[in-house]
């Protein structure tokens, strides 16, 4: 049986792929900042396959090293890495920005990506095989207004997982980004910092994607033959043609 780590896996995306690998018999490390959610979603899914939990924030490079250090011989060895912890902070323009709200992207999107990745790349690198999954998005192939700093962040994933499957080549990992449009998560409360009812407008009047779309996704970027790679992915709903352009009826 494989074992994947799985970055953000108390809500959305992250938990939703959880959920679909455990009923296809991969066994989890599932990592998060909220311990009672990865406790929560331990017990539904250890009947299922071994799953280990990891309380840390991707941001702090000491505590990513030690979480990962601290992995019990039966979880070490790693097959599939799936980053996708990230977030959006505030939606102003770009003289309006706060720089809380930069750092806080920046650190989590950019760095906690890397951060994990480099924690976890030696077991790979020595047992010469592996998978990563990094999970992009639309804002990290086009900008739009007031997206400013969050598609920076974005980029800078499209460019990092570029960059990472050519240094890779040759060593038996592969490297792929999944990059989702509009997905109807956690994403939006927390881009207006709790207001729900400004959250829930986002995906009115249509029907966006759901977390299981790209945890479907995902699983079956993991399950292609061994000499197949999806390098580079771009999924939105029927209803979205672009960051801005949305049919809303």
């Amino acid at each position: 049986m494989k074992t994947a780590f799985i970055t953000g896996a108390t809500s959305g995306i992250g938990r939703a792929t959880a959920q679909l690998f455990a009923e296809n018999n991969i066994n989890l490390i599932i990592c998060g900042r909220r311990q009672e959610r990865l406790d929560k979603l331990q017990a539904e899914l250890s009947e299922k396959v071994k799953v280990h939990t990891l309380t840390f924030d991707v941001r702090d490079n000491d505590k990513v090293k030690t979480a990962v250090a601290s992995l019990p011989s039966s979880f070490q060895s790693i097959d599939i890495l799936i980053n996708n912890a990230g977030n959006a902070h505030g939606l102003d323009a770009f003289q309006d920005g706060n720089i809380e709200d930069w750092d806080a992207m920046l650190d989590i999107n950019v760095k906690g990506l890397l951060y994990v990745t480099k924690a976890i790349l030696p077991g790979m690198i020595a047992q010469k095989s592996g998978h990563i999954i990094n999970i992009g998005s639309t804002a990290g192939k086009e900008v739009y207004p007031n997206g400013n700093v969050y598609c920076a962040s974005k980029h800078a994933v499209d460019a990092v997982n570029q960059g990472m499957r050519l240094d890779l080549n040759g060593k038996g990992i592969k490297v792929g980004a999944i990059n989702p449009g509009l997905v109807e998560t956690e994403f939006s409360e927390v881009r207006f910092k709790g207001d729900t009812e400004r959250a829930e407008k986002v995906y009115q009047n249509f029907t966006p994607l759901r977390p299981e779309d790209i945890a479907d996704i995902i699983h079956f970027a993991v399950t292609r033959p061994p000499h197949v790679n999806i390098a580079d992915l771009t999924v939105m709903c029927l209803d979205q043609a672009s960051s801005t352009i949305v049919n809303k009826g």
